[in-house]
Parts: C-alpha cells; structure tokens; sequence
C-alpha cells in the first residue's frame, strides 16, 4: 500500500506542475545542475509551522528573550518569509507562467535583457545574495515574452543557491523553453557572506557566465554580450 501511496503523491505533485515546470525541472536534473533537494511530502503549512519551531529553539539558544513584543513573533515570521517569498523557487508548483509566440518576426540576432535585479541566498550561509543579471538568447521557432525571462531568473533566485549553479540554471532553462541554445547569461552580484562576516570586504563582487551555443563559439557576439 505505501508504495502504491508514493506513486500517486508522486502523479498528483506532476498533475500539479505546468508542463513548462517539468521541462524546465527535467532538463536541469538531466544536466546535473537541479539543486540538491529531496521530496519531504510536508505541505507549505506543515514546513512553516516547523521552521517556525525550529527558530524558536535557535533564538532561545541565543539568549534572546522571545517574552519580548519585539521578539515573540520572529519565529513565525521567518518561517513565513522562508517558505512564501525567499525559497518559494524550491516548489515547482510555483514556476512562473512562460509566455511564448510564434517567431514570425524570423528574428535572427540576439534579444537582451539587462541589468535584471536579483536578490538570492547564499546556501553556505543562508545569507543574502544581491546583484543583476544579463539574459540574452537568439531566437529559433518562438519567442518568449521579454518580462518572463526576468520572472524566471526571480524564481531560481528564491532558493538557496551558489551563484555558479544559479547561473547555469538560468541558461538551461531557457535553452530547454525555447529550443534554442544560443543563450548567454552573466550574473554580478555582492555576498553578504563576505561582505558582512568572515572578511567583510564591502567593496567585491562576483561575475558569472553561462555561454550556450553561438554565444561560446562566436568571439564577437561574445564581446558584444558582455559589453552590453
């Protein structure tokens, strides 16, 4: 009966999820680059209302005084910010909806998005991650609605991350969106593990790249990327 159970969690959770969700969910494990996760089977209530219990614990652990008015109800808050807003990218179901039309244009040369925000987690830390990324992609049978590729670097952001994996995650998933894989992606952004611990440089960034396709083989379009 229990694995009988698990195999009709598991078809209901996949009823759940957009087929671009799957797409998208698939080629990142195809590739290795899904971020380490395991199915726990706890709804979004469940997981709040542990995390808030687990807080309490460590803020208790820290001497803090949770009888407080300014204290008492952190615990609850984090756990709603954890699960509802910064790591709401962890639950496929939330996978944003991926506008796509028909390329009648024959649009042949790179779209761009830049200077895209991007507030992330460090997953070493769980500290915060901020910066902008660069998303540019070339065309083939369809084209995705511009204010969709900021949706999707948003929705890989709200996980804990490194900014390595990140980055590829972003590229291949709009390569397995659009079919295309002439995609290019470059991330800049500042960690508040560093900048806020352990060295506490407040002046460093971090660049990423992720080059698909034309954008790997082609020196100019490659310069032409990173100078925009």
């Amino acid at each position: 009966m229990l694995a009988k159970e698990a195999i009709v969690m598991h078809e209901a959770t996949e009823l759940a999820l957009s087929p671009q969700a799957v797409i998208v969910r698939d080629a990142l494990i195809a590739s290795g680059l899904e971020t380490p996760m395991v199915e726990n089977k706890l709804s979004n209530e469940e997981k709040r209302v542990r995390i808030q219990a687990a807080m309490k614990d460590i803020m208790q652990t820290l001497g803090l005084d949770l009888r407080d008015d300014s204290l008492q109800d952190t615990p609850r808050r984090i756990a709603k910010m954890y699960v509802n807003e910064i790591f709401s990218g962890l639950d496929y179901r939330s996978f944003p909806k991926i506008t796509q039309i028909e390329n009648k244009m024959a649009i042949e040369e790179p779209v761009q998005v830049t200077d895209i925000s991007l507030t992330s987690t460090c997953e070493h830390h769980f500290v915060t991650i901020d910066g902008t990324a660069s998303v540019a992609y070339i065309p083939k049978h369809t084209v995705i609605g511009l204010s969709k590729i900021n949706r999707l670097v948003s929705f890989f952001a709200q996980r804990p991350q490194v900014q390595e994996r990140l980055t590829q995650q972003v590229m291949v998933a709009l390569q397995a969106l659009t079919g295309s894989k002439d995609v290019a992606v470059s991330i800049n952004a500042t960690h508040y593990c560093v900048k806020a611990r352990g060295v506490r440089d407040t002046s460093s960034y971090t660049r990423t790249s992720s080059l698909g396709g034309v954008f790997k083989t082609d020196n100019q379009l490659k310069r032409e990327f990173f100078r925009v």
